[in-house]
């Protein structure tokens, strides 16, 4: 009865790491047709920018919202609801004809994100059998291979045939609703039998941390997002036009070299997740971000095959410190899962657009090859990971 319960919990895992996948995907569709919109509309950098942070600041602003009232007042079938945001968010991309319309269109996606991140990453924990990080990395994996395919995907379908084609990833929307009303029958038996938030691996912290540590943990975790994320706006939103402007290379040349991006950062989650739960997070943490710079720093200088060695290899290294900030901070304060999710998740995707607005506004004044390489800098903010608190007696 165990062995059938681990497998059931290991099948939701997947689901949701599936539900995950799809929610990303979709969410990818939007940085992926940039370059059709931005002539088929006449839009300007800065316009890209101010999309990109319409999208990630509805979600970034709604999430630990969501989040709170979840630990509190958990929905199961709450996913599918939020998906529904995304389906319609879909078909009206589809149809926009000017700016506004794409604006709008983009933040239903983003509502539909900001409900299933935190409650996602509950029901990562729930079946993790323990083994917070490498769940944590598994749910990750699943959006980071969404986001790959997301590029991919638009090249196959939507850059051939026209905007239109947007519609075809609407009824993928309709099969993750599915999918995430599956994972709410699920959810719905563990609130019964554990509460309202908590489960058996949402225990007190086995050392504790004082109040002193904890805020100055969490202002670090702050300053590592802001540079990774920051960082990581750059090259998901603006690679496709450095390999355009720089190397020559064609619209869907340039998505594929995107796709290797992400594609790399799904390994590094993986990786960063099981060395995390076996080693300590702080470690990863470190590594991670501050491991990235000497590669950041050589990609703007390097050829165009060291350029795409360069941008995966950044991507793999510093994309492994998502899970371990995310597990950190759950530990460093327990109970809280839904509210720490949402609250890092929105902070990832708000820092993401403000970082998108910005660099937009400097590609126009300057050019994207400068963006690249002021934005090479970021990773070297990853050497203030030493002043976090060690959590566990092997740190």
């Amino acid at each position: 009865m165990n062995r059938q319960k681990q497998k059931a919990a290991l099948m939701v895992l997947l689901m949701v790491s599936m539900g995950h996948l799809l929610n990303d995907m979709f969410q990818a569709v939007i940085p992926s047709i940039y370059p059709m919109l931005k002539e088929s509309l006449g839009l300007s950098f800065m316009q890209i920018g101010a999309i990109t942070l319409t999208n990630q600041v509805t979600s970034s602003l709604l999430q630990p919202m969501v989040g709170y009232w979840s630990d509190r007042h958990p929905r199961p079938y709450g996913l599918a609801v939020g998906m529904c945001f995304t389906l319609t968010g879909l078909l009206l991309l589809s149809v926009a004809d000017r700016f506004v319309f794409v604006l709008v269109a983009v933040a239903f996606v983003g509502i539909g994100s900001s409900v299933l991140h935190p409650e996602s990453s509950k029901v990562a924990r729930l079946a993790s059998g323990g083994a917070k990080g490498m769940a944590q990395s598994v749910f990750q994996i699943g959006g980071n291979v969404g986001r790959a395919l997301g590029p991919v995907a638009v090249a196959l379908v939507v850059v051939p045939h026209g905007q239109g084609n947007v519609r075809w990833f609407a009824l993928l929307a309709v099969v993750a609703i599915w999918l995430l009303a599956r994972i709410g029958v699920w959810y719905k038996e563990q609130i019964e039998k554990y509460g309202r938030a908590s489960s058996k691996y949402d225990m007190e912290n086995e050392r504790k941390v004082s109040s002193r540590q904890t805020v100055v943990a969490l202002l670090v975790l702050l300053l590592l997002m802001f540079s990774k994320d920051f960082y990581t706006a750059n090259i998901q939103n603006f690679l496709t036009f450095y390999m355009i402007e720089k190397f020559g290379l064609s619209i869907m040349a340039s998505q594929y070299v995107l796709f290797a991006f992400l594609v790399s950062t799904a390994v590094g989650l993986l990786v960063g997740g099981a060395v995390g739960d076996r080693y300590g997070r702080k470690y990863v943490i470190w590594v991670s971000i501050l491991g990235s710079s000497p590669f950041a720093l050589l990609l703007p200088y390097s050829n165009l095959t060291w350029t795409i060695v360069l941008a995966i290899l950044v991507g793999m290294v510093m994309s492994s410190a998502m899970s371990a900030i995310l597990v950190y901070a759950t530990e460093l304060l327990p109970g809280n899962v839904g509210m720490i999710s949402g609250a890092f998740f929105g902070l990832s995707f708000g820092l993401g657009g403000i970082g998108s607005a910005l660099f937009g506004w400097l590609a126009d004044l300057y050019s994207i090859e400068y963006v690249f390489q002021l934005t090479a800098f970021l990773p070297l903010l990853g050497i203030v990971a030493y002043f976090l608190p060690n959590i566990r007696e092997d740190e």
